[in-house]
């Protein structure tokens, strides 16, 4: 299972949840009152982020380099959550075997929170694809056309929920009119929600953008049929069969666009400098 946590997601969730279900079932058991047990839980904890941090930008790395800055910024939710869980097991029994009294808090902890983590990336990636699937609803084009959003599917598909008005999605729009160009064999489709033909055409000629399949979606009747709206900007992510595979909520950054098409099957994008976060 390639578990991949986003912090701008619901994604990060099991992870928050099983870190704080270590900690506390540690420092419950911790009944011999080990020598910093406590500042050395944070430590294997910290361990276990930059190593799933790390991991995440080494994949990436091309794209990266290309905006190093980016690197420490963790609002693009990128974390490779495997090899942070092997980093942490390692970091622990290490110190386990140096101070023998840190045993049965820190494997307890470490124990309940891996299995905690994996239970709960599995029930949320059931749940987040259960049901919904591309073919389910429609959309209005610019013309006032309507579109059944089911012709975009036999091949991987990606709908963004926008609006004018929210400063993520404004940010977010060139990068992803960039992706449609660089993977023509994705469907790229902008769904606004809640505004006019006219408030989108005056957006998009303002900001010099002209993205293909642009739709309208203004009583959220589309957006409802996909699972419902928690926040905009909203991504989903759908596979070659029209079922969804991720959902990210918050602006997505180059790196974390790249990762999530990987999971729907396509290519990585070219690093280039025409992508801005």
């Amino acid at each position: 299972m390639n578990t991949v946590l986003h912090i701008a997601s619901w994604a990060s969730m099991p992870a928050v949840g099983a870190a704080i279900l270590g900690l506390a079932i540690g420092m419950v058991l911790d009944r011999r009152k080990a020598t910093g047990f406590w500042s050395k839980a944070w430590r294997v904890l910290l361990v276990t982020l930059l190593a799933a941090r790390l991991a995440f930008v080494f994949e990436y790395r091309d794209g990266f380099l290309q905006a190093p800055l980016s690197i420490p910024d963790i609002r693009d939710g990128g974390w490779n959550g495997q090899i942070g869980v092997i980093a942490g097991w390692l970091y622990a029994l290490t110190l386990i075997r140096r101070q023998p009294s840190l045993r049965r808090p820190l494997m307890a902890g470490m124990g309940s929170a891996t299995a905690a983590w994996m239970l709960g990336s599995v029930a949320l990636q059931l749940h987040a694809a259960d049901g919904i699937r591309l073919a389910a609803t429609t959309a209005q084009a610019l013309d006032g056309t309507q579109i059944e959003l089911k012709s975009f599917s036999r091949q991987p598909a990606v709908v963004n929920l926008w609006a004018t008005w929210c400063a993520p999605c404004r940010h977010e729009m060139p990068l992803l009119q960039q992706a449609q160009i660089d993977h023509p064999q994705v469907h790229f489709i902008f769904l606004n929600q809640g505004e006019t033909a006219g408030e989108v055409r005056h957006f998009l000629d303002s900001q010099q953008l002209s993205p293909r399949h642009v739709l309208l979606d203004p009583r959220g009747r589309a957006s409802a049929g996909l699972g419902g709206l928690t926040g905009l900007p909203t991504t989903l992510f759908f596979d070659a069969e029209g079922r969804l595979a991720a959902r990210y909520v918050g602006r997505l950054s180059h790196h974390t666009l790249t990762q999530m098409l990987d999971g729907i099957g396509a290519h990585h994008a070219p690093a280039a400098k025409s992508y801005r976060d």
